[in-house]
């Protein structure tokens, strides 16, 4: 099976296979000097896609999380759907529907865990809400004693975020269980009539809550008074997906045209994402000050990233061959080295879904990714070491050690 990756920057593309981009190394010896002395070098780097799905057998196929080398998402196996686990490419898909089940779904990764839920059959279709970690085998089923349907849709730090069915299966309320089914804490407040939650970031949840008759995006912090209200003001609808560091993104309604957003634990504190010419957007997904989405333009879904204001938008449609008349981000990961978004385009040629992962090599040295590398980068850098900050981990083996310290000087003594 040859795995497709497509490289370029918006404008010139390339396909060429089982390649990853490098940053433009020079090596001079004026350079280092302006580098350490603190005169800043511009850092470069480009954007490739990798197409996951897995030719042989799937029918459609999507990405919904990514955490680091791993991608989680469905894909269509037999014509029913089925949970699934990536490690960057097409050939490395593991089914995650757990034995005895025809149908499942993994919604969110991190850290080794992938979340969802898996289903008996078509016969017996109410779904649990289930957790994995990286095969069939390690399926744990969430679904608290006494319900009788859940899904987990978010997971971060050993914690999942989703939804259950209560009084008799009729309402929903949002979720949150630290890996067990016995653990589900209802996070529903009082006075609202249904809630779900999206995402966590450990310690944050955010969801959406039915205020009358309107949803609301909404934080909590691990229970039902914690409930915060993140409707922006002239919003008829808002609902938040996704959260990392105290940044919450989703998206809100004015005048009947959705706008993604962010927010950073109030409603004040809104940030419209949407992209100038842009009919509407939505984010999903967000990491270390990124958001990814969708954003409507020319009349196309294109998939999308942000980096905090709707002018920093990027169209990460663009880096796909021109076979794809759509695309969407679902979700976003970000180390010392690399920026990960895994999504889906609609492949129109062969009239289906294919699950994708966009990657760019950062500059590496450019640590506080100004796009230029001075000693402001060394400064950042060795506060998140001392911290123990996995964004310090620089040779991506999921630890912080001296010998993450030792790349990183190397790598700014070269600059990029």
């Amino acid at each position: 099976m040859t795995t497709r990756t497509y490289v370029g920057n918006v404008g010139c593309l390339t396909v060429i296979a089982h390649a990853r981009p490098q940053c433009g190394q020079v090596r001079s010896l004026m350079l280092v000097i302006a580098t350490i002395a603190g005169l800043a070098s511009t850092a470069r780097a480009q954007w490739t896609v990798t197409n996951l799905h897995p030719d042989d057998f799937a029918s459609e196929s999507r990405a919904t999380g990514v955490s680091g080398l791993q991608q989680a998402g469905i894909a269509g196996v037999a014509g029913n759907i089925h949970a699934c686990v990536w490690s960057g490419s097409a050939g490395s898909w593991t089914d995650l529907s757990p034995s005895g089940h025809q149908f499942s779904a993994a919604n969110g990764a991190s850290n080794g865990q992938q979340v969802g839920w898996a289903a008996l059959s078509r016969q017996n279709p109410l779904r649990h809400a289930s957790l994995w970690s990286g095969s069939a085998a390690s399926w744990v089923d969430l679904n608290p004693p006494g319900i009788v349907f859940s899904i987990a849709v978010g997971v971060h730090a050993g914690q999942q975020v989703g939804q259950i069915l209560v009084e008799g299966g009729d309402i929903g309320h949002a979720c949150v269980w630290n890996g067990s089914a016995e653990s589900c804490v209802d996070l529903n407040p009082v006075g609202v009539s249904e809630s779900y939650a999206a995402g966590t970031s450990g310690t944050q949840q955010v969801g959406q809550a039915i205020v009358g008759e309107a949803g609301h995006a909404c934080v909590w912090s691990g229970s039902p008074e914690s409930y915060v209200d993140l409707n922006p003001a002239g919003a008829t609808l808002s609902n938040a997906t996704g959260v990392w560091d105290g940044q919450q993104v989703g998206h809100a309604r004015f005048g009947g045209a959705d706008h993604a957003g962010l927010w950073s634990g109030t409603a004040g504190s809104w940030v419209d994402l949407n992209p100038p010419g842009a009919s509407s957007s939505y984010a999903f997904g967000v990491c270390r000050g990124r958001q990814v989405g969708t954003a409507s333009n020319g009349g196309v879904t294109r998939a999308s990233l942000w980096n905090s204001s709707g002018s920093s938008w990027v169209d990460l449609h663009a880096f796909l061959p021109g076979v794809y008349s759509g695309s969407q981000a679902a979700s976003i990961w970000s180390d010392a080295r690399f920026i990960y978004v895994a999504g889906s385009g609609y492949n129109a040629a062969q009239r289906r879904s294919e699950a994708l992962l966009w990657t760019k090599e950062k500059c590496a040295p450019d640590f506080d990714e100004s796009g230029f590398v001075s000693g402001d980068d060394y400064d950042a850098y060795v506060l998140a070491f001392v911290a123990g900050d996995l964004a310090a981990d620089f040779d991506n083996d999921g630890f912080t050690t001296s010998d993450d310290f030792d790349a990183f000087v190397a790598a700014f003594e070269e600059g990029c």
